[in-house]
């Protein structure tokens, strides 16, 4: 490889390493001041990817949310799992990730729609995932009183690892991802008694965000 390609591939590498969100070759064009084409630019993907694989790496570069970012194999997903639990729990509670599904499943939705689905106001929620950008006003909608309409963001797509809204989990698959989840909670609080119970991460979030 010639001094000039690896310069080029290291700099891709730096900079989607460096990120916290997936990066677009139009960043990276940005970033780097070189023009390559799209076709170039997979192409040193690809090559990377190759690298990994044949060194055993744990990791690859990843296409997600119009982007690009590192993440784990999925062969690692169990183990990492235990890992994150707890920061997930902290990081989005049970309500909210409710009222964010609906709103994906159901986007655009105005916060009466998503009272009419959930039976509660999905006001507090709204909220919080407005300031964490993972939703965003989409427009009005065309009743009585011009209600806001809401959607997802690329934020939610690479909290979640999607591409794109059509790589959505089925229903069916949802039923069996929410049953998987209650099944880690259940072995994460029977492995580690310091984490907090769900119910009291609620309260706790509440109490910081009121301060």
């Amino acid at each position: 490889m010639q001094k000039k390609d690896l310069q080029l591939q290291q700099y891709i590498e730096a900079v989607i390493f460096a990120s916290e969100e997936a990066v677009t070759l139009q960043t990276i064009r940005q970033v780097t001041g070189i023009d390559m084409d799209s076709a170039e630019f997979q192409s040193i993907i690809e090559k990377l990817n190759a690298e990994y694989a044949e060194t055993g790496r744990t990791f690859h570069i990843h296409r997600i949310a119009g982007g690009y970012r590192f993440l784990s194999r999925p062969e690692f997903s169990d183990i990492l799992k235990k890992l994150l639990a707890p920061n997930i729990r902290r990081r989005l509670s049970q309500s909210i990730l409710e009222v964010l599904a609906v709103i994906a499943y159901n986007q655009p939705v105005t916060k009466g729609e998503i009272q009419q689905i959930r039976g509660v106001s999905p006001d507090y929620a709204i909220d919080r995932l407005l300031l964490r950008g993972f939703i965003e006003v989409r427009g009005r909608a065309d009743s009585p009183g011009k209600p806001l309409q809401y959607g997802t963001t690329k934020e939610f797509l690479d909290l979640f690892h999607l591409s794109s809204l059509k790589d959505l989990p089925k229903l069916r698959e949802i039923k069996e991802i929410l049953q998987e989840h209650e099944e880690q909670e259940y072995l994460t609080r029977q492995d580690d008694q310091d984490i907090p119970s769900l119910e009291n991460y609620q309260e706790e979030t509440i109490q910081e965000n009121e301060k």
